[in-house]
């Protein structure tokens, strides 16, 4: 995301925000983090007559852009910076909203019914009635031997992205560490760029916690024959380094494994999953547990703050979920109808949030969409037309469709998720023959 495409909003000045006797007045709803959850907040409360005065603060200095983009199109060049972008400076300032950028929230004084100051790194101070929290949540770190080096590497933001794109043309040795999505993606996109790629995934399966193990497997399977080097089990001991003629600097030269294996490498790219970001939410008092703890209206435990998206930990939104269930979701689906409910919230509305979850990963021509939650399932039915280049596997739990895990198979995906947005079911008997449409056999009961 290059500064072209980034130019600087008007930013709310806080010194006209200030009462005559130098304390901020408290202005309208602030929300921190400029997310795909903070624009959809913003643009939902306009949507629904709420005419208060709306900040939406970020702390990178970018305005606020699409990230699934990042490891696939934006990274291999076919998409430009400024089509990620989510909404023009003239829309935001046409409903009054104003936009911060490179602002970093380290303290927020709150009162009792919901307003306050929010104070960031640089000194400023931003007034609210309201407080929304949309900060989403940060790269995990590995912490080992070497992890500071020149060439070592995470992919979580513009900057990030930015970053590795720069170095791309000079590497030809790329270890990615981590055989999730983020990690997946971004090997096909520098492998079609003409690298040699090894991607190291800890765990005995690809995308452990998202797909069940005949979906693994097919990856698995799929990305080695397209010539990536997959190491499942393996894990990275430290990183090597060349010394700059001069001690100048050091830069990452490989990957040393358990087994005193070394990868050559001048880019390692991290990807081992998100921490949520609970910094504020604790400071303020907060429930907090894996996540800023929110109520089906998505409201935090002091009745006041809203927290949405990857920050925030939920009910089980899917219905028919067993009373308590709690779940943290990472998708731009939960992000966009999370922040619907919120904003319902803020207007004095109660609508609670409860839906089917979706998720979407493109790795090469594979297109992975996933409809549902596959937890707790106990029956599969495996759809696969290798002629077509289609694989299916849908979930059972008690003779129950739960999910679907569906590859370069758009209609089963659409019959799976319609099918569990209505309360139906897709006989397992009937759907295990691939030629069979989903959609006509689904039934009510």
């Amino acid at each position: 995301m290059g500064t072209n495409a980034v130019e600087q909003a008007a930013p709310a000045a806080a010194a006209e925000d200030a009462t005559p006797s130098g304390t901020p007045a408290r202005t309208g709803l602030l929300i921190i983090g400029a997310s795909q959850s903070g624009v959809q907040l913003a643009v939902s409360l306009r949507a629904l007559g709420f005419d208060e005065h709306i900040t939406l603060l970020g702390d990178e200095d970018h305005r606020p852009y699409q990230r699934p983009a990042l490891s696939k199109e934006f990274l291999q060049g076919t998409v430009e910076s400024e089509s990620l972008i989510f909404r023009s400076n003239e829309y935001w300032a046409e409903h009054n909203v104003d936009l911060i950028k490179g602002e970093y929230i380290v303290k927020i004084d709150k009162e009792a019914d919901g307003s306050g100051v929010a104070y960031s790194s640089s000194g400023g101070q931003f007034p609210f009635k309201r407080l929304a929290l949309t900060v989403g949540a940060r790269a995990r770190k590995l912490e080992i031997e070497g992890g500071d080096l020149d060439g070592v590497l995470y992919l979580r933001n513009a900057d990030d992205a930015l970053a590795l794109k720069a170095r791309v043309g000079d590497a030809q040795d790329v270890v990615v560490i981590g055989g999730g999505f983020i990690g997946l993606e971004a090997a096909s996109s520098l492998q079609k760029m003409g690298k040699n790629v090894t991607v190291l995934e800890f765990g005995p399966r690809l995308v452990g916690r998202a797909v069940g193990e005949e979906t693994a497997e097919y990856f698995l399977q799929a990305h080695r024959a397209r010539g990536l080097d997959i190491r499942l089990a393996t894990s990275a001991k430290r990183f090597t380094a060349n010394d700059a003629p001069g001690g100048a600097g050091r830069t990452v030269s490989g990957v040393e494994l358990q087994d005193g294996t070394v990868l050559p490498a001048q880019i390692v790219l991290i990807g081992i999953g998100v921490i949520p970001n609970t910094q504020l939410a604790e400071q303020l008092g907060l429930a907090v547990d894996n996540g800023i703890v929110v109520d089906r209206f998505a409201l935090a435990s002091d009745g006041t703050t809203v927290a949405i998206g990857d920050c925030a930990n939920m009910p089980n939104p899917v219905p028919g979920s067993a009373p308590g269930e709690r779940i943290r979701l990472e998708s731009v689906n939960n992000a966009i109808e999370h922040a619907k409910v919120a904003a319902y919230s803020l207007t004095g509305r109660r609508e609670e949030y409860a839906g089917i979850p979706w998720f979407w990963s493109n790795q090469a021509d594979l297109k992975l969409q996933i409809a549902g939650l596959c937890n707790g399932y106990d029956q599969t039915v495996l759809r696969r037309d290798a002629e077509r280049g289609k694989f299916s596997v849908l979930y059972y739990r008690q003779g129950r469709i739960i999910a679907a895990d569906c590859v370069n198979a758009p209609l089963d995906f659409m019959a799976v998720k319609n099918a569990l947005a209505k309360g139906q079911n897709i006989p397992a008997e009937a759907a295990a023959d691939p030629a069979t449409p989903l959609k006509t056999i689904t039934t009510d009961s």
